[in-house]
């Protein structure tokens, strides 16, 4: 069994030998630049390590490992647009550096070039797997509008935000795990445990994002942390702090939620994080953190390989829980 570590080189060896020197070079050297941030790797190293459960082969699912990198890559331009981020792994975004034409015409191109990967999946599995790699990238657009209508409502509910985020981030690693698993010769009831095993560390990957953006450590979370608070994002932290707040903590959070004076913007950050420190929303959210978390212990466990061939899934899913970045 390979390790997570010899997992992502393996990935990070085969990302730098795609060419993306090509003309026109306006059009590809930003999808050079946004692959040589780096990253996790977390998606394509899921794959990898499904298949390594059943396979000693993880080549064989290495082009739909890549696959699913770039498309996820290729969502990180598009939302950065639509976020208005300037900052992405610690590196100006690639609408920054470059200008939202070329973000967006850039994306495109790494979307049609994720599914020339995915076309590459062993053929025995290639029908299934691009079947659940479309519906999957319809399920991600689907979460992001979701994720655009909560900006214009007052009363998302907590339900709402955890299927918004099981569509936008947890879909894609139950994908990468169960394509992962497929090319490896799972049965079909270990690869759907480890679908839903990476639904349940996504929405637990999430939240904790969710916690991270207030208090995280901007030197390691590699983007401003408070983003989320500035702009108003319904988060999980939010979502409560709106049911919770009542008399005068209600009107304090609604007076700094109308805010529109970027010179307050260190205020509004430390005012609404003493509210959701007084109302308790971070321990909610740490909460449900960990009951995503246990659930996804429990469907790996499921699986019917030998224990100690998910040892490193387990490593993982504990790093992800407890990451500072």
């Amino acid at each position: 069994m390979k390790t997570f570590d010899e997992i992502t080189q393996l990935i990070s060896s085969e990302i730098e030998q795609i060419n993306w020197s090509k003309e026109p070079r306006g059009l590809y050297e930003p999808i050079g630049y946004v692959l040589s941030l780096g990253g996790k790797r977390i998606r394509p190293a899921l794959t990898l390590m499904a298949c390594n459960l059943f396979s000693d082969d993880v080549q064989s699912a290495m082009n739909t490992a890549l696959g699913i990198e770039i498309f996820h890559n290729f969502t990180l331009l598009h939302d950065d647009i639509m976020d208005r981020a300037d900052v992405r792994r610690g590196r100006p975004t690639v609408h920054k550096k470059w200008d939202d034409n070329t973000a967006i015409l850039s994306g495109d191109v790494m979307q049609i070039a994720s599914y020339q990967f995915v076309t590459k999946t062993p053929e025995k599995y290639l029908k299934k797997t691009l079947d659940l790699f479309s519906k999957t990238a319809a399920e991600i657009c689907e979460g992001q509008q979701y994720d655009v209508d909560f900006e214009s409502r007052d009363d998302v509910k907590a339900d709402e935000y955890l299927e918004m985020i099981r569509l936008k981030t947890a879909v894609l690693l139950g994908a990468a795990l169960q394509t992962g698993a497929w090319i490896g010769g799972a049965g079909e009831e270990d690869a759907q445990l480890l679908y839903d095993f990476g639904i349940n560390i996504g929405l637990a990957f999430q939240l904790k994002d969710d916690l991270l953006d207030v208090y995280g450590d901007e030197a390691t979370f590699g983007k401003k942390i408070g983003g989320d608070i500035l702009c108003n994002k319904k988060t999980y932290l939010l979502i409560h702090a709106l049911e919770l707040a009542k008399g005068n903590e209600a009107e304090e959070l609604q007076k700094w939620l109308k805010l529109d004076n970027e010179d307050l913007s260190d205020e509004k950050i430390l005012a609404v994080t003493s509210l959701y420190n007084r109302l308790g929303v971070d321990t909610i959210c740490e909460d449900k953190m960990q009951y995503f978390y246990s659930k996804a212990i429990a469907n790996l466990e499921k699986v019917e390989v030998l224990d100690n061939k998910k040892h490193e899934l387990r490593k993982l899913a504990e790093k992800l829980m407890f990451r500072n970045d």
